[in-house]
């Protein structure tokens, strides 16, 4: 399989060892413990060196995450020889079984957002035509992979939409420490199941109702100017900083349009700001009407 290269990672715990081809059928595996390597003789045998806290296998690389007690610079090199050692000698790296079940490949790249508590894991394939928004493990009911994500201790919120999934975290977790961890999740979650939103679940909500044409041809022509607006210029930069918005109301009276925020523009002080003003100033253009008040409230 010729030389491995040692690649650093953004995560100082983890270190890739990549091979020149593929090791795995698309599949993607994660040893925590020596008694979880049946599939894996490769990750048994790397379990015994002391320092070895989590081994991935995926692709055409081994990923080796390491306890605190040693620095990589001074391990990596001897690692890597030991890996090249087992497979010159004919070592398995994976048994898999030749009936595999095929399959989607599948992608997953995570992008930063304004809101510094929120990444954004966008897939190659469409999620859900119905966003859902998910504040806490009680609110999964319509999301099985919303549900699982609340599995990770350190995942606050997950908010799903179209090919997304972003994720809130708790401030005690860093991003370069779990965005792996999340990453490989969410493609071998997607890999083994195309069920991440059951929309028939969420037909009865609020959210799902403002969009059907029904409730949008019984308002009147001023709301359908906003909502009209929302969705064409402010719903898609939304969109991909990793969030959501939606209409609520229009009161005439008062000339106030209240609007909900989800996903990365939820929970952001300073986000929500911009995004209140940015929106405000542009009804208030394109309306022709200097009275207008936006009032953003969190989903």
């Amino acid at each position: 399989m010729g030389k491995i290269s040692i690649k650093i990672t953004n995560n100082s715990s983890i270190v890739k060892f990549e091979l020149e081809e593929n090791i795995t059928r698309n599949n993607n595996y994660e040893f925590k413990n020596i008694d979880e390597t049946a599939k894996s003789p490769l990750a048994k045998q790397l379990f015994f060196l002391p320092f070895v806290k989590t081994v991935y296998i995926s692709g055409n690389f081994i990923a080796i995450e390491k306890f605190s007690i040693v620095e990589w610079e001074d391990v990596q090199d001897e690692v890597a020889q030991q890996i090249e050692e087992y497979i010159e000698k004919g070592g398995k790296i994976i048994l898999e079984e030749e009936t595999t079940v095929k399959k989607n490949p599948i992608t997953i790249y995570a992008e930063s957002t304004p809101n510094p508590s929120v990444t954004k894991f966008v897939a190659n394939k469409m999620l859900t035509k119905t966003a859902v928004e998910c504040k806490n493990i009680d609110e999964t009911k319509a999301s099985p992979l919303a549900k699982d994500l609340f599995s990770f201790p350190f995942v606050k919120e997950v908010f799903i939409d179209e090919n997304y999934v972003s994720i809130t975290k708790y401030d005690i977790a860093d991003w370069n420490e779990i965005t792996f961890e999340l990453r490989n999740f969410l493609k071998q979650y997607l890999e083994q199941t195309d069920l991440v939103v059951d929309e028939s679940l969420i037909e009865k909500t609020d959210n799902f109702k403002i969009k059907q044409d029904e409730y949008f041809d019984n308002l009147d022509v001023t709301s359908q100017q906003i909502i009209n607006i929302l969705e064409e210029y402010v719903k898609p930069a939304v969109q991909s900083d990793g969030g959501n918005i939606t209409f609520n109301s229009y009161d005439e009276t008062s000339n106030v349009v209240k609007v909900t925020l989800q996903g990365a523009c939820s929970g952001c002080p300073s986000s929500t700001f911009t995004l209140k003003n940015g929106i405000e100033n542009m009804l208030r253009q394109m309306l022709s009407n200097n009275t207008i008040i936006v009032e953003a409230m969190n989903g």
